[in-house]
């Protein structure tokens, strides 16, 4: 018996030194908003990891500033020697759709440029069901055992919440510092649209069509879009026209907007841009057609009734002056034999690569000509 319970002690002596020898330390979390915050059009934004000025409050709808306090397309850029990254955030809303994954509306996502300059994906915070209250604090370690080299990495903030505050992990011993590649160019796309452009319903905070362009063209693009509020209110030109550095302007309001706000507002709205900011070219998208209309017999007629009426107001200011005007029609949005979407409205990952696909060649012509 004697001899069994010196076996056994020495066992579980073995067991807690290896144990102990697994333990990692802490990791240690600063302050995100230190870093270089990317995709943003202004800095006077109503809080740091929301999309437009504090003044704008008063001249929205109320859903509409709602929307703008959500952080699409934000991202957050760094450079660390760490064998480890993660992350603590503190989620705003306590927000979530049947159509759309967590991972897409809460979750943060985590790439890293490899050494031929391009960004790869690493892995997903994935929001925990019992944290869905409002003040719930998400953490996630994204990565281990790293090499220990210094590394850029960049973090995409939440599609369809807002967050609070984000802290980086890292080891205890770890430099973190500002990136030291100019990736993405401080030049900006800025996008306008309607809650597919926001992002839904992306299986993941990377897979938005603008962070997706972002990464493709080496450039900012700043996310406006707001969910079922895309009405191209006049007020939202006038403030896009307050940002610096505009490479170029996107425009994919249609499907949030009436037939007869196509044939009215599409004039004025862009009129407006194009006076404000003449140098500035201007990418018109039409509307999804969405796979159902093909066997609904009223959204077959009526889609592409808004969409004439967009183009009709295309044509005029063409017209007016051809120059830094471009047009992008709907074909191959929803993918390959119109698989890309996850309610025959919104897209998936598939449908927004397929998107992106689509408006790139002609952004890359604009910026060019520009």
């Amino acid at each position: 018996m004697k001899h069994l319970y010196l076996f056994l002690s020495s066992v579980m002596l073995l067991m807690a030194t290896v144990c102990r020898a697994d333990d990692k330390p802490e990791l240690r979390y600063v302050d995100a908003s230190e870093f270089r915050i990317i995709n943003k059009g202004w800095d006077n934004t109503f809080e740091t990891y929301t999309r437009v000025p504090a003044y704008m409050k008063d001249s929205l709808r109320d859903n509409q500033w709602w929307l703008y306090t959500h952080s699409a397309g934000i991202a957050i850029r760094f450079a660390t020697n760490s064998t480890r990254i993660g992350a603590h955030y503190n989620i705003r809303y306590n927000f979530h759709m049947q159509h759309m994954a967590m991972t897409g509306i809460k979750g943060t996502d985590l790439y890293m440029l490899n050494h031929k300059g391009k960004w790869e994906y690493v892995n997903t915070a994935r929001p925990q069901e019992k944290n869905y209250k409002t003040d719930s604090i998400q953490s996630k370690v994204y990565v281990e055992n790293l090499d220990g080299e210094m590394h850029e990495f960049m973090i995409y903030l939440p599609l369809y919440d807002g967050i609070n505050w984000l802290q980086i992990g890292v080891d205890s011993n770890a430099i973190l510092q500002q990136p030291r590649t100019d990736n993405p160019r401080r030049k900006r796309i800025v996008f306008y649209g309607t809650s597919i452009l926001q992002g839904g319903c992306a299986s993941r905070t990377g897979m938005v069509p603008t962070a997706i362009i972002q990464r493709d063209l080496n450039i900012e693009c700043v996310n406006l879009a707001t969910s079922g509020e895309g009405k191209l209110d006049y007020c939202m030109a006038r403030l896009m026209a307050t940002i610096d550095d505009v490479a170029c302007f996107v425009l994919d309001p249609v499907p949030n907007c009436t037939e007869m706000m196509c044939d009215t507002l599409t004039y004025g709205f862009v009129k407006i841009l194009r006076t404000l900011r003449p140098d500035v070219p201007i990418v018109m998208v039409e509307g999804l057609m969405y796979p159902y209309a093909k066997h609904d017999s009223y959204f077959r007629d009526y889609l592409p009734r808004k969409n004439a009426a967009w183009h009709r107001n295309y044509l005029r200011l063409k017209k007016e002056n051809p120059k830094q005007l471009y047009y992008v029609t709907c074909d191959g949005f929803s993918g390959r034999d119109e698989e890309g979407t996850v309610d025959g409205v919104h897209l998936t990952d598939y449908g927004f690569r397929a998107y992106a696909d689509k408006l790139e060649p002609v952004l890359k012509k604009a910026i060019r000509r520009k």
